[in-house]
């Protein structure tokens, strides 16, 4: 049957595929100088297994047209355009949080938008160990994004208003997310040194610095000479710091280092691709820990850092200035106390 002028069309495409129906409809003309002649602009709607299928998404489309680009958006397209116009209307610190909470959402980035649902986005809370007051900001996140992606039809329906964080008011999704490493834990980890993905655990819990400062570490910010790097970046003011790297782990901070020239941070996948959280996390420290039967998170690293050199007889002014503890550091401690690094080292050396 042939379809009336203008309606579109249904071609099928060459080749193996799951989908070869090509649903399409010219939506203009443009003079073509080197044919000589007017030729068609056309926009792909979708890809269908069957003609049938095919014909019908075409009337579906003719019944109710909508914005192709705006079809294809994936949740990072999303959260960009969204960003564009509402990060300069909001504070700094409104800011940080929005984009701490994006960070904790890097399973939906490739996603398109319209086909997450539900339980994409519950995933998210029940997986990212964060605590109740975090997961609101998540959730407020989520109704931001579905708001602007509803306005601009980019999907039709807003699961965010679904998703539950009731559940995890009085508890944090990973609970023990906020103990230590046990000292026979440590020893079973130094135990594994020769192994670079171990190293990083112990880089983790020798620093203090939250997993995602340590991912994010750039090699432009790390200083082996000077034996530390710089925090540039944080989802406090408090945690742009100058992090102290003690004498015995100094070594491993130069061999990532020297590892992958082609790759601009310090650590990095097999690939020499920038660790993203939930890849670490998932696919290395999970396992690693799984390995030696411990039961932490990278969160716990920080934690551990904090008790060792309290433990070591550290100073409370130079535990808050190496971990960067957000709201810790009283007025005198911030305008009048001044450490150069070799103090920070040799409070850092101090854990045994």
């Amino acid at each position: 049957m042939k379809l009336p002028n203008g309606y579109g069309s249904v071609v099928k495409l060459s080749g193996k595929r799951r989908h070869p129906y090509q649903v399409r409809k010219t939506v203009g003309f443009h003079y073509d100088e080197e044919k000589d002649k007017q030729v068609q602009d056309m926009i792909t709607i979708g890809y269908a297994a069957t003609k049938a299928e095919g014909l019908q998404m075409l009337a579906d489309y003719n019944n109710n047209p909508f914005d192709t680009k705006a079809a294809k958006m994936t949740f990072s397209d999303v959260y960009e355009e969204w960003s564009k116009r509402k990060y300069p209307t909001i504070s700094e610190s409104n800011v940080k949080g929005y984009t701490a909470s994006y960070k904790a959402c890097d399973t939906l980035y490739d996603k398109v938008f319209k086909d997450i649902k539900l339980v994409d986005l519950q995933n998210v809370i029940d997986t990212c160990g964060k605590n109740f007051p975090t997961l609101k900001k998540l959730k407020v996140l989520f109704n931001q994004l579905y708001d602007y992606a509803l306005k601009n039809d980019i999907c039709n329906k807003d699961y965010s208003s679904f998703v539950d964080i009731i559940q995890y008011k009085d508890r944090n999704p990973n609970k023990y997310d906020r103990t230590k490493f046990e000292k026979d834990e440590i020893d079973l980890i130094w135990k594994q040194k020769d192994d670079k993905y171990y190293q990083i655990v112990l880089m983790l819990i020798y620093s203090g610095v939250r997993v995602s400062e340590m991912l994010d570490l750039k090699k432009e910010n790390v200083h082996l000479d000077e034996q530390y790097f710089d925090v540039i970046s944080s989802k406090t003011d408090n945690g742009i710091r100058k992090v102290p790297i003690p004498d015995k782990l100094l070594g491993y901070y130069k061999d990532w280092y020297e590892s992958n020239p082609e790759c601009e941070y310090l650590l990095h996948t097999e690939d020499g691709k920038h660790f993203q959280y939930r890849n670490y996390y998932d696919s290395y420290f999970k396992p690693l820990m799984e390995q030696l039967n411990i039961n932490r998170t990278p969160h716990c690293c920080r934690h551990t850092c904090v008790s060792l050199l309290a433990e070591a007889g550290v100073n409370q002014t130079v535990i808050k200035k190496i971990v960067g503890h957000s709201g810790a550091m009283t007025l005198t401690e911030k305008v009048y106390t001044h450490f150069d690094i070799k103090e920070l080292v040799d409070a850092i050396n101090k854990i045994l």
